[in-house]
């Protein structure tokens, strides 16, 4: 079956118009290699009513959504893929109160599925940063009297990132996630999930990168943000700027879910043509995750 490209909405809402025309889809992706059954292995099935296929041996039955991040959607899979077209192709994304409104479901179902798209854009840390690479810590969060910079009493959410250039000094990759502290074990994370070892690295001169400092290719420089970690710093001011205009809070727990989603759109800028299907591709192969965990975690 062929792929949907681009981020025409009218071509998109040609190509979708009812629930079944997603259930195709999602079969095609779901068996597109070899159909096994979930429960004994086997690999011989029959298709049945909305795509959904019937082991050959022990007789069950599977649909397209179940074992997915579709598991269980009760307000529509037409509007489920609208839903995961804005989040993918638009450069700002939606809060869960305006994505309740444009399609007609409770903020508190668009929120948690919204939270299962996020949870499908997390990055599979399978290919390290290399080359080029800048590091350095920030904070989100409002104005707080008397505590500047790295104050550890803050109420202002910890992160840090990192970005890789290109030979002409644009950005090519970007990650970031919260932290608890500015400790060296809180700061090596990034190093240890997107960085690769033979990386040429560069950081300010914050105490906690002195010990990692053993371990890759680090050099350490007196952070300058006129002329010095500009590609990185821009960054920063994204991501901070994005969460403050689009989401009016964000929670300790959900905060990791709005960079993987920001550095998803960030990091395939170059492939928007695809980046749909990409993420359908992800939300089918991911393990479906219950709303109890969304909200505890």
């Amino acid at each position: 079956m062929e792929i949907f490209k681009g981020q025409n909405l009218i071509k998109f809402a040609e190509r979708f118009q009812t629930d079944q025309d997603c259930r195709k889809y999602l079969s095609s992706i779901k068996w597109s290699e070899q159909y096994v059954c979930r429960k004994c292995g086997h690999t011989k099935s029959q298709v049945r009513k909305d795509f959904a296929r019937t082991c050959n041996i022990c007789s069950d039955t599977e649909s397209v959504m179940a074992n997915t991040l579709f598991h269980k959607v009760k307000f529509g899979l037409k509007k489920a893929f609208f839903i995961c077209f804005e989040m993918s192709t638009s450069t700002k994304s939606l809060s869960a109160c305006q994505t309740a409104v444009r399609f007609g479901v409770h903020e508190r179902t668009a929120r948690l599925f919204m939270h299962k798209v996020r949870e499908a854009m997390k990055s599979s840390e399978d290919f390290p940063m290399t080359g080029v690479v800048n590091v350095d810590e920030y904070v989100v969060g409002g104005y707080e009297e008397g505590k500047p910079g790295r104050s550890y009493d803050s109420t202002k959410k910890k992160a840090v990132c990192a970005v890789e250039l290109t030979e002409d000094g644009k950005v090519k990759r970007f990650y970031t996630f919260q932290i608890p502290n500015y400790s060296t074990k809180s700061l090596r994370k990034i190093f240890e999930k997107h960085i690769d070892k033979q990386a040429k690295i560069t950081t300010d001169k914050w105490k906690g990168y002195n010990p990692i400092a053993k371990d890759y290719h680090l050099t350490q420089i007196l952070s300058d943000k006129v002329s010095k970690f500009k590609a990185l710093h821009i960054m920063i001011h994204q991501v901070k700027s994005w969460i403050r205009t689009i989401y009016s809070w964000v929670s300790e727990n959900n905060i990791n879910r709005y960079f993987d989603e920001f550095c998803y759109r960030i990091n395939r800028s170059q492939s928007k043509d695809t980046i749909f299907n990409n993420l359908i591709k992800r939300m089918v192969k991911a393990d479906n995750i219950t709303q109890q965990k969304i909200i505890c975690n």
